[in-house]
This record gives C-alpha cells, sequence and structure tokens, in this order.
C-alpha cells in the first residue's frame, strides 16, 4: 500500500498525456482567460500546486504502476487509461475550437469541466491500480484544488456569460 521504489514508465506516459497538452495551451489560452484567473480561491491554488508537485514525484518513483500479468485488477488501469484517452480527446477538441472560454469549461460527453475532472480521476484510478496510497492522498489534494479552481471558473464564465 506504500509502494515499491522504482521508475515507472506507465507513470512518465501519464505525464506526458498530461503535459504535452498544457504546454501547447500556453499558446492558446482562451480569449478573456486573465479576466477570471484574477480571482481564483488562494487556498485552492495552494492545493493545486502541491498536489501537482506531488503527484508528478510519486507517479514517477514507484514502480507499482507498471504493466503486470493481466488480472481483473487490471481493470482499474484500463479505465484509468481510457479517461486518459478521453482527456486527449478533450484537448483535440479545444485546439480545434475558436478558444474560448466556454470551449475550455465547457462539458465533454456530458463530463463537467473535463480537463480537470479527467486527468484526476485517471490518476486516482492508477493510484488504487498501483496500490500506493501516496498517489491516491496527492491526487486528492490536487484534485481538490485543480477542480475547485475550474468549477470557480465555469461560474465565473456562466455568471458573466463568456
Amino acid at each position: 500500500m506504500f509502494g515499491h521504489f522504482g521508475f515507472s514508465y506507465v507513470g512518465f506516459i501519464y505525464l506526458l498525456m498530461l503535459f504535452i497538452p498544457n504546454i501547447l495551451w500556453t499558446k492558446f489560452k482562451p480569449v478573456n482567460y486573465q479576466n477570471i484567473v484574477s480571482n481564483e480561491n488562494k487556498i485552492l491554488l495552494w492545493l493545486e500546486r502541491v498536489g501537482q508537485v506531488a503527484v508528478s514525484c510519486v507517479v514517477l518513483i514507484f514502480n507499482d504502476f507498471n504493466l503486470k500479468p493481466f488480472s481483473l485488477w487490471s481493470l482499474w488501469l484500463i479505465i484509468s487509461f481510457i479517461l486518459m484517452i478521453i482527456y486527449e480527446v478533450f484537448w483535440i477538441r479545444y485546439f480545434k475550437s475558436k478558444h474560448t472560454l466556454k470551449d475550455f469549461y465547457g462539458s465533454l460527453f456530458g463530463i463537467p469541466v473535463p480537463g480537470a475532472l479527467l486527468p484526476v480521476l485517471a490518476f486516482l484510478l492508477l493510484g488504487i491500480y498501483g496500490k500506493v496510497i501516496w498517489l491516491i492522498i496527492s491526487i486528492i489534494i490536487l484534485g481538490i484544488g485543480h477542480i475547485g479552481i475550474q468549477w470557480q471558473h465555469l461560474k465565473e464564465c456562466e455568471i458573466e456569460n463568456l
């Protein structure tokens, strides 16, 4: 439950799936994005940052996330990876759009704030698959901050009709 030290190539792949679109996003931020980020809750922002660092480290240093012989337990990894694929679909949709706040915060397949919810759920399931409590704790911290901030942004967009 505490994990075995060693490099996780699965964790590395997940981080690539997470970071590459986010790096591209810095060049294609939504129109009027700066108007809503100035009001971010500082506690949520702190939780998000701490969670980001913790998740990035934990997912790389425990080899419990790497592939194991197939079993029923492997379904956690399969569902987790499907969520990451849907996360990539979210980004493809966004990059093909006009880069509005609605494009960025709009639901995908009925999933609210998919840019926050999908990776958080995927990493949570990865933590369950690997049976690593440190990833589960880290992703809960990140999830509270990241989903909270994204939800706040979504509500602000709805109020201001952006």
